[in-house]
């Protein structure tokens, strides 16, 4: 790039926790680009898009830029907090450095970029933004199931899951297979509702899929009046 220019935002999916489950572009993007930002976890601890870096570069080569996503609805925080967030990468790019915004899964599936590559078009148009594909945690939990998630004309459908429980009964009635997103919230409501359609036995659960720290329910009724990590997904076949 010649100087002058205005650095590119990469949004680059590093897969859903196991580090060989980068492609080879991202690892070559992460490797170019002079800035890497990673979300930061405000209690210290290392997101898997952060660790999964780090195993494939040194962070003493790079300007590592630690971005943190507040976890709140207020409007007020969030535009503020989003607004310093955008920032910190228009340092850098302003500057006609590449930045590469390492995200779990896949960019444009239910990610942090998404909502940060639309701020950054908003308040700095000139600024060009590129993705690159990533493995998503609902590709992962077929594989670690070993289930297939849609053949044929079967429908899939990948769903967050909410409180909402007429809203999550037609979105299993409407597909064959339905993955649902941050089930942990409403885990309870979801056994609950599947045993009403006849579907207790249909479900499976998994967390941290394909990291270190992967967990496995087959049978997710074993999961009643349990907690679960944030980052855990249900699976629907029927």
């Amino acid at each position: 790039m010649s100087m002058g220019a205005v650095g590119t935002l990469y949004g680059v999916g590093v897969g859903p926790g196991d580090p060989e489950l980068i492609t080879v572009k991202a690892y070559r993007m992460i490797r170019e680009c002079p800035v890497v930002a990673y979300p930061k976890k405000r209690k210290g601890g290392k997101s898997y898009a952060h660790e999964i870096v780090e195993l494939y570069v040194n962070p003493e080569e790079k300007e590592m830029l630690g971005l943190i996503f507040p976890m709140t609805k207020d409007p007020v925080v969030l535009e503020r907090e989003w607004g310093k967030t955008v920032e910190a990468c228009w340092v850098a790019l302003k500057e006609g450095k590449d930045v590469a915004f390492v995200t779990e899964g896949d960019p444009n599936l239910y990610s942090t970029f998404i909502h940060l590559a639309r701020l950054m078009r908003e308040l700095h148009p000139e600024v060009p933004i590129s993705s690159i594909p990533g493995i998503s945690s609902v590709l992962g939990a077929a594989a670690a199931l070993d289930i297939h998630l849609a053949d044929g004309d079967e429908q899939v459908g990948i769903i967050p899951a909410t409180a909402d429980k007429e809203a999550m009964r037609q979105a299993i009635e409407h597909h064959d297979t339905i993955v649902f997103i941050k089930v942990a919230k409403v885990l309870d409501l979801m056994l609950e509702l599947l045993e009403e359609m006849g579907l207790g036995g249909k479900a499976s659960v998994v967390t941290k899929v394909t990291s270190p720290y992967e967990l496995i329910w087959r049978d997710a009724r074993e999961l009643k009046g349990q907690e679960l990590e944030y980052l855990s997904l249900m699976v629907v076949s029927k």
